[in-house]
C-alpha cells in the first residue's frame, strides 16, 4: 500500500512552481464552509459560463470548490488542458475555491492524452479526477471483462502514484455499467491502493441499484471511497427520474451512517433534474442548487 503522506508531499513539491502564481490570490487557504467536509458542486449545467462567472457564482453559494467537466464535450476539451486548465484554476484561486474533482474522459493509461492531462492537473494541485466508465459487452463472459479492467486499473494506479493524483470511479446505475452493483467494482479494485484508484460513491445510483440492500454494498465499498456524490430520484414506472434532494428515495440516514464510518472527505452535489443543455435555464440551476445545498447541509448537521 502507498503512503498518502509521502504522496501528498510529492504533489506539494512537484506543484510548487505551478501554484506560485495562485498563492497571492488565496489558492490553498482553509475551506470557506464550516462543514468538516469539503463541499463542491458538479458544474455540468454551467459550461456556457466563463471561468470567472463560474467561480463568482460558486463562491456566492459558500461552497469550497467545483467538480468540473474537463472531458470530451466538457468545459475544457482534453487536448486544450495544458493551455486552458491553468486559466480556470486561476479564476477559482482568486475566490479561494478549489477544483475538488476533475471529471475526465480517462480510463486508459495508454491513451496519449492521459498522462498529459493528469500531469497538468496534478501540477495545479488537483487531487481527484473522476474516470470514464467501463461498460459490459453482454455477448462476452463477464468475469473475463472484470479481469481485463482490473489490469487497466492497476496500470492507471501506477501512473497516478507517480504523478501524485487519485482516480475515482463512480458507481452508476444502468444495465451494462461496470460498478453499478458495487460487488463487481469491489472485485476490480482488489489489490489497488485507494489513494491511487478509489471510488466516487453515488448514493442515488447505489439506492436505485440496491433497493433496500444499499447499506450492505456501502459497507463493502467503504474502504475505497474517496469522494461522495449526492443527488436524489424517484421511480417513474420502470425508470428512475432525478428530483430535488429530499424529494425522492435517497435516505437521509445515509449521512449518519457516513459519519459513523469516519468519512471526512469531499462531498459533491449533483443537480440533474433540470435540462443541462438549455443555457436559458442557468439561473434556475443556481436556484435549484442553492435549495439542494440547504437540504444537504441540514442532513450533514
Amino acid at each position: 500500500m502507498g503512503n498518502p503522506i509521502k504522496r501528498r508531499a510529492f504533489v506539494a513539491s512537484g506543484a510548487a512552481c505551478s501554484l506560485a502564481a495562485f498563492a497571492a490570490s488565496g489558492f490553498g487557504h482553509e475551506n470557506r464552509s464550516q462543514n468538516k467536509h469539503e463541499l463542491c458542486v458538479f458544474t455540468k449545467p454551467f459550461q456556457s459560463l466563463s471561468y470567472d462567472e463560474l467561480a463568482e457564482r460558486t463562491a456566492q453559494l459558500g461552497l469550497d470548490g467545483i467538480e468540473a467537466p474537463i472531458r470530451d464535450g466538457g468545459h475544457i476539451e482534453p487536448a486544450a488542458v495544458p493551455d486552458e486548465l491553468p486559466k480556470m484554476m486561476e479564476a477559482l484561486g482568486r475566490r479561494n475555491l478549489k477544483m475538488t474533482v476533475m471529471t475526465s474522459s480517462i480510463n486508459d493509461p495508454a491513451d496519449p492524452l492521459t498522462e498529459k492531462v493528469l500531469r497538468t492537473a496534478a501540477g495545479l494541485g488537483i487531487r481527484h479526477y473522476r474516470m470514464k466508465y467501463f461498460k459490459y459487452d453482454e455477448s462476452r463472459p463477464i468475469p473475463g471483462q472484470i479481469t481485463e479492467w482490473q489490469k487497466r486499473l492497476k496500470d492507471l494506479a501506477a501512473m497516478n502514484r507517480e504523478l501524485g493524483i487519485t482516480a475515482v470511479y463512480q458507481n452508476h446505475a444502468g444495465r451494462n455499467y461496470f460498478g453499478a452493483s458495487l460487488w463487481d467494482l469491489h472485485r476490480g479494485l482488489e489489490g489497488i491502493d485507494p489513494i491511487d484508484v478509489g471510488v466516487a460513491y453515488d448514493i442515488r445510483h447505489a439506492t436505485a441499484e440496491g433497493g433496500m440492500s444499499w447499506p450492505v454494498t456501502f459497507q463493502l465499498i467503504r474502504p475505497h471511497i474517496q469522494v461522495v456524490y449526492v443527488k436524489d430520484f424517484v421511480w417513474h414506472e420502470k425508470k428512475p427520474g432525478n428530483v430535488p434532494l429530499g424529494k425522492g428515495r435517497v435516505d437521509p440516514a445515509f449521512f449518519s451512517m457516513l459519519a459513523k464510518s469516519g468519512y471526512t472527505g469531499p462531498i459533491s452535489l449533483h443537480e440533474e433534474y433540470l435540462d443541462h443543455k438549455n443555457a436559458s435555464l442557468v439561473p434556475a440551476h443556481w436556484k435549484a442548487i442553492r435549495e439542494d445545498l440547504q437540504t444537504l447541509q441540514g442532513w450533514l448537521s
